[in-house]
């Protein structure tokens, strides 16, 4: 763990989300990109992104779940700070980790943009049109609007931390249910999976205290 000086120690994870940047100044994007997991970490990780949870959406039948997803398909929903990543810089992220010319085989794990409002819409169907310019193919991704979103149950909800022994287990003895909603725990299941740089990863660690059995772990998956 990177020392700091004694007026600057560690701070709770609790403490480091309480100065996390509020819902009511954030946006929202709502992406599927096959199975939910792995793009909730790689959004995680992302600057700017202050807050990923994953759920069911784009379907029409009432309350889905895992074992009874109707026509819904799984999607992560990321809620960042427009002043520092613009939604065209998302829709880099979602386009490059996804195959864009091909459809899913199951429409649970299809490529789709589910748009907030018109702006995000024709911010959409503006990169997929330049996808096409740019590679000559046409894009089978769906651009579609959002109408609701259904929250997955919590073993999904920051799987790749949930998944790391020691370390998952401590936050979620510190959060419960909240860990869904977590900045700390957004950044931590995106660096485990591997995404992130080095000097996001030390700035964190020097700012949240860890046991150090958590903290050994999550060397480990560094």
């Amino acid at each position: 763990m990177t020392t700091v000086e004694s007026d600057q120690l560690p701070l709770t994870a609790l403490q480091v989300d309480a100065d996390a940047l509020p819902p009511s100044r954030t946006d929202t994007a709502t992406f599927g990109m096959g199975c939910f997991w792995g793009p909730d970490a790689r959004f995680g990780a992302m600057p700017g992104v202050v807050r990923t949870r994953v759920g069911y959406a784009g379907g029409t039948e009432p309350e889905p779940s895992y074992y009874a997803l109707g026509d819904h398909t799984e999607v992560v929903q990321v809620e960042y700070d427009p002043e520092t990543v613009a939604y065209e810089d998302l829709l880099d992220v979602f386009w490059a980790n996804h195959d864009p010319f091909g459809g899913a085989h199951k429409r649970q794990y299809r490529g789709v943009v589910l748009a907030h409002d018109e702006a995000q819409r024709a911010a959409a169907e503006a990169s997929a049109a330049a996808l096409e310019d740019r590679t000559g193919q046409p894009v089978g991704t769906a651009i579609e609007s959002l109408y609701s979103f259904t929250l997955a149950e919590d073993y999904h909800q920051k799987y790749e931390l949930r998944s790391t022994p020691v370390l998952g287990d401590e936050l979620e003895d510190v959060y419960g249910p909240a860990l869904v909603d977590s900045t700390v725990a957004a950044r931590l299941n995106g660096f485990v999976a591997g995404h992130g740089d080095a000097d996001r990863r030390a700035s964190l660690l020097a700012a949240v205290e860890l046991t150090p059995a958590a903290l050994s772990e999550l060397e480990r998956r560094l």
